[in-house]
């Protein structure tokens, strides 16, 4: 079997199913799955985020990865916002649309699937910067637009204050900024501090795929057709638009590679939370998750074939 595949494939379906068995086992309880989220979300991503791009050097070559990267969503929100003028289907069904297609896991299971693949220094660094400028995209667009389906006909000012709030207070936005600011004033992280943070952020990737398969057990999954073919939007179109955006800004073979499988991931585990929250599409949200996320591995292996990974 192919050697990429292996160290991608194999890790991810043995933790997905050792999270699984944690609850079919009852080794876990119900709700336990939010510790584990919290602890990626507060602790063990931030960190990550935080030293490695604190440890980013600004050159001409790296805006024009950060740019081929936040370009796909962008060029997706274009496209469904054109097919919505053209058949006037109904905004809620826009609002769906869009969710489906930007909000993908890429810190919780691109950056991961990434780091297995390649499994160098320099491969883990390009994931980490593209997996923090496609979320900071992409969580700012998916917030703003379920604040509007909020809304639905209340002040928009208002909405527009309360998405800057969480903007401004979201965890790994913030470890972003903070590391991108060390990395211009040329701040070193000081080792007492650095080596946690380092041994915060190595947990990052383990335990973020363990908990996609404690999050998966025990929902109940309905109208898995609608979610079947919501879910091609992101395993197959938005590679497509990804790869256009890689020829524009002429990426070596690495760095390429990296911003397509970021753009293949599966939807973001906060979906199914913000579904709850919001009360957005709660009869198909989880059965999204549910089959983009089983979907994700076979598909992001067969992109790795396609970009010529053995």
């Amino acid at each position: 079997m192919n050697s990429v595949i292996l160290r991608t494939l194999v890790p991810i379906l043995l933790l997905v199913a050792a999270g699984f068995c944690s609850r079919k086992w009852g080794l876990l309880k119900k709700g336990d799955q939010r510790v584990l989220s919290a602890y990626i979300y507060y602790f063990a991503l931030p960190a990550l985020l935080l030293v490695n791009m604190a440890d980013i050097r600004i050159t001409m070559d790296t805006l024009k990865f950060i740019l081929s990267a936040i370009l796909p969503p962008f060029v997706i929100l274009s496209i469904l916002l054109i097919v919505f003028l053209v058949f006037r289907f109904s905004v809620q069904t826009l609002y769906l649309l869009i969710v489906c297609s930007v909000f993908g896991s890429h810190s919780f299971f691109g950056l991961p699937f990434v780091m297995f693949a390649f499994d160098t220094p320099e491969s883990e660094r390009l994931g980490v910067l593209s997996s923090s400028f496609i979320a900071i995209v992409c969580v700012s667009l998916t917030i703003t637009v379920l604040e509007m389906y909020k809304l639905k006909d209340s002040d928009i000012i208002q909405g527009f204050k309360i998405v800057v709030k969480k903007l401004s207070t979201n965890p790994l936005i913030l470890s972003i900024v903070m590391g991108l600011l060390f990395s211009i004033l040329r701040i070193r992280i000081p080792l007492p501090l650095a080596r946690p943070l380092h041994m915060l952020g190595s947990s990052a990737a383990t335990v973020a795929i363990f908990q996609l398969g404690v999050s998966l057990y025990g929902r109940s999954y309905k109208n898995l057709k609608t979610a079947f073919y919501l879910s091609l939007i992101r395993v197959v179109v938005l590679p497509f638009i990804a790869i256009a955006s890689v020829a524009v800004f002429h990426l070596g073979k690495l760095e390429g590679s990296i911003l397509i499988l970021m753009h293949a991931t599966p939807m973001a585990l906060a979906t199914i939370v913000l579904s709850e929250r919001y009360k957005f599409y709660q009869d198909v949200i989880p059965s999204l998750m549910l089959i983009s996320s089983l979907v994700a591995p076979i598909n992001m292996n067969i992109w790795l074939l396609i970009l010529g990974y053995k």
